[in-house]
């Protein structure tokens, strides 16, 4: 069921310090800030050879991000995101097994422009894990 990983998603509170960070020091491919106001923060992708690294930072006071940032004032790793070939059946499947999906359970449009789910992090050893439509 389980696919590539997409990429492993950090939250910053400065989404260009760490962009010129990761362009400059580590001589990085990165994208440019797009704000995703559907899901509250604005994303950055940094393009490595066998998979990606997203930045996400909060997009206004109510963002997911922001709350994780309170808790975590130096940011840090927010989740793992993992490319399933059919998102409903991975869904079910981890349903049927106890895993917990969280908001409606239906998939949510994610910043590739594909369907993604987000799995609670208590079922997965304290990772936030995603699932993104291959």
């Amino acid at each position: 069921m389980i696919g590539r990983l997409n990429h492993v998603a950090l939250a910053v509170r400065d989404i260009k310090k760490a962009s010129d960070l990761y362009r400059k020091s580590l001589g990085a491919e990165v994208s440019a800030a797009v704000p995703q106001p559907a899901h509250g923060v604005t994303t950055v992708f940094i393009t490595l050879p066998n998979t990606k690294i997203e930045l996400l930072e909060p997009l206004g006071d109510n963002s997911p991000i922001a709350k994780f940032l309170e808790k975590n004032a130096d940011g840090g790793m927010h989740h793992v995101c993992y490319e399933v070939d059919d998102i409903i059946a991975a869904r079910d499947r981890l349903k049927a097994e106890g895993a917990r999906v969280l908001g409606d359970g239906e998939p949510k449009i994610g910043a590739h422009g594909k369907p993604v789910l987000f799995l609670h992090p208590k079922d997965f050893f304290g990772t936030l894990v995603e699932l993104e439509q291959a």
